[in-house]
Protein backbone atom coordinates (compact mmCIF):
# COMPACT_ATOMS: atom_id res chain seq x y z
CA UNK A 1 0.00 0.00 0.00
CA UNK A 2 1.36 3.41 -1.00
CA UNK A 3 0.24 6.80 0.36
CA UNK A 4 -0.90 9.38 -2.21
CA UNK A 5 -2.63 12.74 -2.28
CA UNK A 6 -6.29 11.77 -2.53
CA UNK A 7 -8.35 12.79 -5.55
CA UNK A 8 -12.08 13.06 -6.18
CA UNK A 9 -11.92 9.74 -8.02
CA UNK A 10 -9.81 7.93 -5.38
CA UNK A 11 -12.33 8.99 -2.72
CA UNK A 12 -15.20 7.84 -4.93
CA UNK A 13 -13.66 4.41 -5.52
CA UNK A 14 -12.62 4.16 -1.87
CA UNK A 15 -16.22 4.79 -0.87
CA UNK A 16 -17.26 2.06 -3.31
CA UNK A 17 -14.94 -0.33 -1.44
CA UNK A 18 -16.43 0.77 1.89
CA UNK A 19 -19.97 0.03 0.71
CA UNK A 20 -18.79 -3.33 -0.65
CA UNK A 21 -17.24 -4.21 2.72
CA UNK A 22 -20.38 -3.27 4.62
CA UNK A 23 -22.70 -5.08 2.21
CA UNK A 24 -20.71 -8.27 1.68
CA UNK A 25 -18.95 -8.87 5.01
CA UNK A 26 -20.89 -7.02 7.69
CA UNK A 27 -17.51 -6.22 9.26
CA UNK A 28 -16.27 -2.82 10.32
CA UNK A 29 -12.94 -1.64 8.94
CA UNK A 30 -10.89 -2.74 11.96
CA UNK A 31 -12.33 -6.25 11.99
CA UNK A 32 -11.77 -6.67 8.26
CA UNK A 33 -8.15 -5.55 8.73
CA UNK A 34 -7.69 -8.16 11.45
CA UNK A 35 -9.22 -10.84 9.22
CA UNK A 36 -6.84 -9.95 6.39
CA UNK A 37 -3.81 -9.54 8.64
CA UNK A 38 -3.51 -5.83 7.81
CA UNK A 39 -2.62 -2.86 9.97
CA UNK A 40 -5.89 -1.46 11.40
CA UNK A 41 -5.38 1.89 9.63
CA UNK A 42 -4.95 0.30 6.22
CA UNK A 43 -8.63 -0.26 5.46
CA UNK A 44 -9.48 3.30 6.53
CA UNK A 45 -6.75 4.85 4.35
CA UNK A 46 -7.82 2.84 1.29
CA UNK A 47 -11.52 3.54 1.78
CA UNK A 48 -10.89 7.27 2.20
CA UNK A 49 -8.79 7.35 -0.99
CA UNK A 50 -5.66 8.37 0.90
CA UNK A 51 -3.63 5.31 -0.11
CA UNK A 52 -3.44 3.14 -3.21
CA UNK A 53 -4.18 -0.53 -2.62
CA UNK A 54 -1.88 -2.95 -4.41
CA UNK A 55 -3.22 -5.65 -6.70
CA UNK A 56 -2.60 -8.17 -3.92
CA UNK A 57 -4.50 -5.95 -1.47
CA UNK A 58 -7.47 -5.79 -3.85
CA UNK A 59 -7.38 -9.52 -4.48
CA UNK A 60 -7.45 -10.23 -0.74
CA UNK A 61 -10.20 -7.71 -0.14
CA UNK A 62 -12.45 -8.97 -2.93
CA UNK A 63 -11.90 -12.58 -1.87
CA UNK A 64 -13.09 -11.64 1.62
CA UNK A 65 -16.14 -10.04 -0.01
CA UNK A 66 -16.87 -13.16 -2.06
CA UNK A 67 -16.21 -11.51 -5.43
CA UNK A 68 -14.81 -13.33 -8.45
CA UNK A 69 -11.88 -12.58 -10.75
CA UNK A 70 -14.05 -10.73 -13.29
CA UNK A 71 -15.22 -8.33 -10.57
CA UNK A 72 -11.61 -7.79 -9.53
CA UNK A 73 -10.41 -7.12 -13.08
CA UNK A 74 -13.21 -4.60 -13.71
CA UNK A 75 -12.36 -2.69 -10.54
CA UNK A 76 -8.61 -2.79 -11.28
CA UNK A 77 -9.29 -1.29 -14.73
CA UNK A 78 -10.94 1.73 -13.10
CA UNK A 79 -8.66 1.88 -10.07
CA UNK A 80 -5.49 2.38 -12.11
CA UNK A 81 -6.66 5.97 -12.76
CA UNK A 82 -7.79 6.66 -9.19
CA UNK A 83 -4.92 9.03 -8.35
CA UNK A 84 -4.51 10.76 -11.72
CA UNK A 85 -4.31 14.56 -11.37
CA UNK A 86 -6.40 14.90 -14.55
CA UNK A 87 -9.20 12.42 -15.04
CA UNK A 88 -12.03 12.18 -17.59
CA UNK A 89 -15.22 10.16 -17.18
CA UNK A 90 -18.07 9.30 -19.52
CA UNK A 91 -20.86 11.88 -19.19
CA UNK A 92 -23.44 9.54 -17.66
CA UNK A 93 -21.20 8.64 -14.70
CA UNK A 94 -22.48 10.79 -11.83
CA UNK A 95 -20.96 9.10 -8.77
CA UNK A 96 -17.70 11.06 -8.59
CA UNK A 97 -19.44 14.39 -9.24
CA UNK A 98 -22.19 13.70 -6.71
CA UNK A 99 -19.64 12.71 -4.09
CA UNK A 100 -17.56 15.85 -4.75
CA UNK A 101 -20.70 17.97 -4.25
CA UNK A 102 -21.67 16.07 -1.12
CA UNK A 103 -18.25 16.35 0.57
CA UNK A 104 -17.21 19.86 -0.52
CA UNK A 105 -17.10 22.65 2.02
CA UNK A 106 -17.11 25.28 -0.76
CA UNK A 107 -18.48 25.20 -4.32
CA UNK A 108 -17.81 28.00 -6.80
CA UNK A 109 -19.30 27.59 -10.27
CA UNK A 110 -19.71 29.39 -13.58
CA UNK A 111 -22.25 28.49 -16.25
CA UNK A 112 -22.76 30.25 -19.56
CA UNK A 113 -25.72 28.87 -21.50
CA UNK A 114 -27.70 26.99 -18.84
CA UNK A 115 -28.54 27.23 -15.15
CA UNK A 116 -26.27 25.20 -12.86
CA UNK A 117 -27.61 21.75 -12.03
CA UNK A 118 -27.82 22.48 -8.30
CA UNK A 119 -30.20 25.38 -9.01
CA UNK A 120 -32.40 23.83 -11.73
CA UNK A 121 -36.08 23.15 -11.27
CA UNK A 122 -37.28 19.67 -12.18
CA UNK A 123 -39.15 20.86 -15.29
CA UNK A 124 -36.16 22.92 -16.46
CA UNK A 125 -33.82 19.93 -16.02
CA UNK A 126 -36.24 17.67 -17.89
CA UNK A 127 -36.69 20.06 -20.81
CA UNK A 128 -32.95 20.71 -21.00
CA UNK A 129 -32.21 17.00 -21.32
CA UNK A 130 -34.96 16.50 -23.88
CA UNK A 131 -33.86 19.45 -26.02
CA UNK A 132 -30.14 18.63 -25.83
CA UNK A 133 -30.80 15.02 -26.90
CA UNK A 134 -27.71 13.90 -25.00
CA UNK A 135 -29.59 11.27 -23.01
CA UNK A 136 -31.73 8.55 -24.57
CA UNK A 137 -35.46 9.40 -24.18
CA UNK A 138 -36.04 6.39 -21.94
CA UNK A 139 -33.26 7.56 -19.58
CA UNK A 140 -34.32 11.19 -19.19
CA UNK A 141 -36.60 10.72 -16.17
CA UNK A 142 -33.93 8.74 -14.32
CA UNK A 143 -31.23 11.35 -14.92
CA UNK A 144 -33.59 14.18 -13.94
CA UNK A 145 -34.36 12.38 -10.67
CA UNK A 146 -30.62 11.97 -10.01
CA UNK A 147 -30.02 15.67 -10.68
CA UNK A 148 -32.77 16.71 -8.29
CA UNK A 149 -31.51 14.25 -5.66
CA UNK A 150 -28.07 15.89 -5.84
CA UNK A 151 -29.64 19.18 -4.76
CA UNK A 152 -30.14 17.72 -1.27
CA UNK A 153 -26.66 19.06 -0.40
CA UNK A 154 -28.14 22.57 -0.58
CA UNK A 155 -30.76 21.74 2.08
CA UNK A 156 -28.46 20.22 4.69
CA UNK A 157 -28.17 21.90 8.11
CA UNK A 158 -24.57 22.77 7.18
CA UNK A 159 -24.53 23.11 3.38
CA UNK A 160 -21.36 23.95 1.45
CA UNK A 161 -20.51 27.61 0.99
CA UNK A 162 -21.73 28.25 -2.57
CA UNK A 163 -21.16 30.96 -5.16
CA UNK A 164 -22.83 30.56 -8.55
CA UNK A 165 -21.92 32.83 -11.47
CA UNK A 166 -24.38 32.58 -14.36
CA UNK A 167 -24.03 34.46 -17.63
CA UNK A 168 -27.11 36.35 -18.73
CA UNK A 169 -27.15 34.17 -21.85
CA UNK A 170 -28.47 31.39 -19.61
CA UNK A 171 -31.44 33.58 -18.68
CA UNK A 172 -32.12 34.31 -22.33
CA UNK A 173 -32.07 30.68 -23.33
CA UNK A 174 -35.78 29.83 -23.42
CA UNK A 175 -36.75 26.24 -22.67
CA UNK A 176 -40.33 25.04 -22.80
CA UNK A 177 -43.17 27.45 -22.01
CA UNK A 178 -43.29 30.73 -20.10
CA UNK A 179 -44.42 29.05 -16.88
CA UNK A 180 -41.40 26.75 -16.92
CA UNK A 181 -39.04 29.69 -17.32
CA UNK A 182 -40.85 31.79 -14.71
CA UNK A 183 -40.53 28.99 -12.17
CA UNK A 184 -36.81 28.73 -12.98
CA UNK A 185 -36.28 32.49 -12.67
CA UNK A 186 -38.08 32.45 -9.31
CA UNK A 187 -35.87 29.61 -8.09
CA UNK A 188 -32.86 31.78 -8.92
CA UNK A 189 -34.48 34.88 -7.42
CA UNK A 190 -34.83 33.14 -4.07
CA UNK A 191 -31.13 32.20 -4.20
CA UNK A 192 -29.57 35.55 -5.06
CA UNK A 193 -27.57 35.43 -1.81
CA UNK A 194 -25.37 32.85 -3.58
CA UNK A 195 -25.96 33.95 -7.18
CA UNK A 196 -24.21 36.53 -9.35
CA UNK A 197 -25.39 37.34 -12.87
CA UNK A 198 -22.70 38.07 -15.46
CA UNK A 199 -24.35 40.73 -17.68
CA UNK A 200 -24.81 40.24 -21.40
CA UNK A 201 -22.57 43.28 -21.98
CA UNK A 202 -19.66 41.14 -20.75
CA UNK A 203 -19.53 39.31 -24.06
CA UNK A 204 -15.97 38.01 -23.70
CA UNK A 205 -16.94 36.23 -20.48
CA UNK A 206 -18.96 33.88 -22.66
CA UNK A 207 -15.69 32.65 -24.15
CA UNK A 208 -14.58 31.19 -20.82
CA UNK A 209 -15.14 27.51 -20.14
CA UNK A 210 -17.91 26.58 -17.72
CA UNK A 211 -16.21 25.64 -14.50
CA UNK A 212 -16.72 24.45 -10.95
CA UNK A 213 -14.14 24.60 -8.18
CA UNK A 214 -14.68 22.22 -5.27
CA UNK A 215 -12.86 22.85 -2.02
CA UNK A 216 -12.69 20.36 0.86
CA UNK A 217 -11.79 20.40 4.53
CA UNK A 218 -9.07 17.75 4.38
CA UNK A 219 -8.33 17.33 0.67
CA UNK A 220 -6.91 19.33 -2.22
CA UNK A 221 -9.24 21.50 -4.35
CA UNK A 222 -10.61 20.03 -7.56
CA UNK A 223 -11.46 21.96 -10.74
CA UNK A 224 -14.25 20.43 -12.78
CA UNK A 225 -15.76 20.98 -16.21
CA UNK A 226 -18.01 18.97 -18.48
CA UNK A 227 -19.34 18.62 -22.01
CA UNK A 228 -21.54 16.13 -23.82
CA UNK A 229 -18.39 14.04 -24.33
CA UNK A 230 -16.84 13.84 -20.88
CA UNK A 231 -16.67 14.99 -17.29
CA UNK A 232 -13.19 16.23 -16.45
CA UNK A 233 -11.69 16.49 -12.94
CA UNK A 234 -8.40 18.37 -12.57
CA UNK A 235 -6.49 18.50 -9.30
CA UNK A 236 -3.24 19.79 -10.76
CA UNK A 237 -2.17 23.03 -9.08
CA UNK A 238 -2.07 24.88 -12.41
CA UNK A 239 -5.69 23.97 -13.16
CA UNK A 240 -6.80 25.09 -9.71
CA UNK A 241 -4.85 28.35 -10.05
CA UNK A 242 -6.42 29.08 -13.45
CA UNK A 243 -9.86 28.40 -12.00
CA UNK A 244 -9.29 30.78 -9.11
CA UNK A 245 -8.17 33.45 -11.58
CA UNK A 246 -11.35 32.93 -13.59
CA UNK A 247 -13.55 33.45 -10.54
CA UNK A 248 -11.59 36.53 -9.50
CA UNK A 249 -12.28 37.98 -12.96
CA UNK A 250 -15.97 37.07 -12.75
CA UNK A 251 -16.20 38.68 -9.32
CA UNK A 252 -15.02 41.93 -10.91
CA UNK A 253 -17.53 41.99 -13.78
CA UNK A 254 -20.61 40.25 -12.34
CA UNK A 255 -23.60 42.12 -10.94
CA UNK A 256 -23.79 42.15 -7.15
CA UNK A 257 -26.54 40.30 -5.27
CA UNK A 258 -29.01 43.21 -5.36
CA UNK A 259 -28.34 43.95 -9.03
CA UNK A 260 -28.71 40.26 -9.84
CA UNK A 261 -32.05 40.24 -8.01
CA UNK A 262 -33.23 43.21 -10.07
CA UNK A 263 -32.10 41.59 -13.30
CA UNK A 264 -34.00 38.40 -12.51
CA UNK A 265 -37.09 40.42 -11.60
CA UNK A 266 -36.93 42.01 -15.07
CA UNK A 267 -37.02 38.58 -16.68
CA UNK A 268 -39.95 37.49 -14.50
CA UNK A 269 -41.88 40.64 -15.42
CA UNK A 270 -41.14 40.12 -19.11
CA UNK A 271 -42.55 36.58 -19.00
CA UNK A 272 -45.67 37.62 -17.15
CA UNK A 273 -46.43 39.93 -20.04
CA UNK A 274 -46.66 36.89 -22.30
CA UNK A 275 -47.54 33.74 -20.36
CA UNK A 276 -48.24 31.92 -23.61
CA UNK A 277 -44.72 32.34 -25.03
CA UNK A 278 -42.63 29.23 -25.66
CA UNK A 279 -39.63 28.03 -27.63
CA UNK A 280 -35.96 27.39 -27.27
CA UNK A 281 -34.50 30.37 -29.16
CA UNK A 282 -32.64 33.17 -27.46
CA UNK A 283 -35.19 35.74 -26.33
Amino acid sequence: MTAFTSTAYSRDLGDELRRLRETCTGLNGRNLAIKLGWDPSKVSNIEHGRARASEIDLAQLFTACGKDIDFLEDFKRRYRHAFDQYFAQVPDNLRTLAMAEATATKITAYDIMTVHGLLQTERYAHELMVQSEVEAPEDVDRFVALRIDRQAVMRRPSPPECSFYIHEFALRMRLGDAQLMEDQYLRLLFNTHILRIVPVTAMTAALYTKRTLFEFKNASPVAYTESDLAKVFAQDSAAVTRSRALFERLDEIALDAEQSRSKLAEYVSGLRGDLHGSGTDLA
